[in-house]
């Protein structure tokens, strides 16, 4: 099977602006705002990212800081792109794997849901000509959604991360800087949290098989650890701008951005997540690994 006709669909291409279907399909969407976006990306400001509290960012230029911002403001936004290009897979498959006439048709609305979300999304990104390739969560999220395991796919996607997507898309809305981009972020929640019940009520009415609770342990591991880590994409823009730092140096932005404490919330929200009685053993062997235990930030460094 080759990469663009993965469920994913992470390489699929766009159609060209001029494409004879373009027409088609902008008429088939619901209609909704334009961005009248600015040449830099700017919808989140330095004290969403607490850069405000980062010596080395506070003692840069103002180019050089807007340069930062820029870049994990893309980044915010490029993650959003993949995971909704993800979630319009997602759903399809779910569709397929209906066992009723309502699930097939519930999770048909869903993925006009994604589908919605997804081009209000793209219509503020800069372009679209977009990879992955450096992001762990997204390369976790790719082998997920390929799996043909419905436990699994229901837990780890539907009950944690779309329950983790209502936070956080909930936080980027009342954050961002555009009014247009905050109404339409904060128009995902209502969608967001039927898709999160409808796989919390699924899930709960599954027998889940000592090979599935391995496997969503495996992946909630790797997941929980890049949320111990703390906010590496950050480290990752101001070495994009400032160059190659230290170890002492990641140490002491780490400490200035309070990772363990911003950290520690994110992980008390997914343990919550997880606390059903039908994952009480995932939630269980997950605690004894340490996975819902922040590290501070020395630990935070490779």
């Amino acid at each position: 099977m080759n990469s663009t006709s993965k469920i994913v669909g992470f390489d699929l291409p766009h159609l060209d602006a001029e494409h004879r279907l373009q027409r088609i399909f902008t008429a088939a969407l619901p209609e909704y705002k334009k961005n009248q976006h600015q040449q830099k990306i700017n919808y989140w400001n330095a004290n969403f990212f607490n850069l405000h509290q980062v010596k080395i960012f506070q003692e840069s230029d103002i180019n050089e800081q807007s340069q930062i911002l820029e870049i994990t403001n893309l980044s915010l936004l490029t993650e959003s792109y993949f995971i909704e290009k993800a979630g319009v897979g997602y759903m399809a498959k779910m569709v397929l794997l209906a066992e009723t006439v309502e699930e097939r048709m519930l999770y048909g609305m869903f993925t006009a849901d994604e589908t919605t979300h997804l081009q209000q999304i793209i219509n503020f990104l800069p372009n679209t000509e977009l990879t992955n390739t450096d992001n762990p969560f997204l390369n976790l999220l790719s082998e997920v959604v390929e799996s043909d395991d419905k436990t699994v796919l229901l837990f780890v996607l539907q009950v944690v991360l779309e329950g983790w997507g209502l936070t956080h898309y909930r936080r980027l809305a009342k954050h961002c800087q555009n009014p247009i981009f905050s109404e339409i972020l904060q128009s995902f929640l209502q969608a967001e949290s039927r898709h999160h019940a409808t796989g919390t009520t699924s899930f709960q009415e599954m027998s889940i098989s000592a090979s599935s609770q391995k496997i969503i342990i495996e992946i909630l591991s790797q997941f929980l650890f890049m949320v111990q880590v703390g906010p590496q994409e950050i480290l990752t823009a101001i070495e994009q701008v400032k160059g190659e730092l230290t170890k002492v140096q990641k140490i002491q932005i780490l400490e200035e951005l309070d990772t363990e404490n911003h950290s520690g919330t994110r992980l008390k929200i997914l343990q919550s997540l997880m606390n059903m009685p039908s994952a009480n053993n995932i939630l269980q062997r997950l605690a004894e690994k340490g996975a819902f235990t922040p590290l501070p930030a020395y630990q935070c460094v490779f």
